[in-house]
């Protein structure tokens, strides 16, 4: 059986997060607390004493749900290993699967995603933009869609056969969910975010990620990590640069992700970090896969007794 381990990214924050983690388990204490040192202020407090607001700022937001995935692998007792895994992450959590696989160190994923968020949320200022999620149409159907609406609205998130979400100006998005509802949508819901990510608009945001990332060692991954922009395996320092760059301005392919996983041999996925949206959109591609989410101090407990227990 080969495990596909998936990371989440933005909107699976809450208030309170992480806190079994860091009062019941030694070793994702110290993640928390490490990142406080990088980071320079509390995110530990943040995370699990809020406000609310402040978490979900961008710029709060992705270190705090990329600190919480790699403490739950911290108490897990993680080792990136070889063939038998594979990785991804949806949006800023490609970067928790390539510090998983080693291609990133902790603190520098850390900084880049801390830097990604505030580059995101200038970009969402200068050009002011939104999303909205669909439910209830394919890629296809949304894309032909928004061939007739006026202005920069692309789809930014292909995250399963019914579930796309669209990104680009403002005008764009609120008059694209009016044509997608008339062309059969189940459901459109505007996003509450800062900017229109994934989409032509934050160009200025990829430029200056560009810039970091050139500044920051990069590591051939030790295991297979499945990009959001292209659907498959990128393992050469470089390219893994280039493709974080082009992962803001393209959209993120995780059915297609899925998909490859499961071709390349996965038959089980597990979810590593806060909340079950990874888990749902894996059941929404195939009922019949194995599905676990690890984002507690109960799970990960649960987790580890139950491999403790195999190898007697």
């Amino acid at each position: 059986m080969q495990t596909a381990y998936l990371f989440p990214g933005q909107g699976s924050q809450f208030v309170g997060m992480g806190r079994d983690l860091y009062e019941g388990n030694a070793a994702a204490k110290r993640v928390f607390e490490r990142a406080n040192e990088v980071l320079g202020f509390d995110l530990a407090a943040l995370c699990f004493d809020g406000p609310e607001e402040e978490l979900k700022q961008t710029k709060n937001t992705q270190p705090a749900i990329y600190v919480h995935s790699m403490a739950v692998l911290a108490a897990l007792g993680w080792e990136p290993a070889g063939d038998d895994l594979a990785l991804a992450g949806h949006s800023l959590g490609e970067y928790s699967a390539y510090a998983a696989a080693g291609a990133l160190s902790f603190e520098d994923g850390l900084r880049l995603v801390r830097r990604r968020g505030e580059l995101m949320w200038e970009a969402g200022q200068t050009q002011p933009g939104t999303m909205a999620a669909v439910l209830g149409l394919d890629g296809a159907a949304v894309e032909a869609a928004l061939e007739s609406v006026d202005g920069i609205v692309v789809p930014a998130n292909l995250n399963s056969s019914s579930q796309i979400v669209i990104s680009g100006e403002v005008a764009a998005v609120l008059a694209a969910m009016e044509v997608l509802k008339e062309a059969g949508a189940r459901r459109v819901v505007q996003l509450e975010v800062s900017g229109a990510f994934h989409s032509p608009l934050l160009a200025t945001a990829a430029d200056g990620l560009r810039e970091e990332l050139e500044k920051t060692d990069v590591c051939t991954p030790r295991s297979a990590v499945i990009a959001n922009a292209s659907a498959a395996p990128v393992t050469e320092p470089d390219a893994i640069r280039r493709s974080l760059v082009e992962q803001l301005t393209s959209p993120v392919r995780w059915e297609e992700t899925l998909r490859r996983m499961v071709t390349d041999g996965a038959n089980r996925f597990v979810e590593i970090g806060p909340g079950k949206v990874l888990s749902g959109l894996v059941r929404a591609v195939d009922r019949n896969l194995e599905v676990q989410a690890i984002g507690t101090l109960e799970q990960v407990d649960a987790t580890v007794n139950g491999a403790m227990e195999e190898s007697r």
